[in-house]
């Protein structure tokens, strides 16, 4: 028998559906909904960017107050 790997994103199809991993995987039969998958990748893709560029603003807004924190912070010692 040989060593057959299993690919990381071949885990979250078989999570999805087991079946339909075990026929493409065994027998070579692709899904017939390509459009839609195709369709439902760009969605999570585009939701990717949305979630970075949300990380990216509470990042900046932390370093923002962080900054407004110092030189309130230094107004108060220099003697404002």
């Amino acid at each position: 028998m040989s060593e057959q790997w299993i690919r990381a994103s071949e885990l979250g199809e078989y999570l999805y559906c087991q079946r339909a991993w075990w026929l493409r995987r065994e027998l070579g039969i692709e899904s017939q909904n390509v459009r839609e998958l195709q369709a439902g990748q760009q969605y999570h893709n585009a939701h990717g960017r949305l979630v970075r560029r949300a990380q990216y603003g509470r990042q900046l807004a932390a370093v923002v107050l962080f900054l407004g924190i110092l030189l309130m912070a230094w107004q108060l010692v220099s003697g404002g």
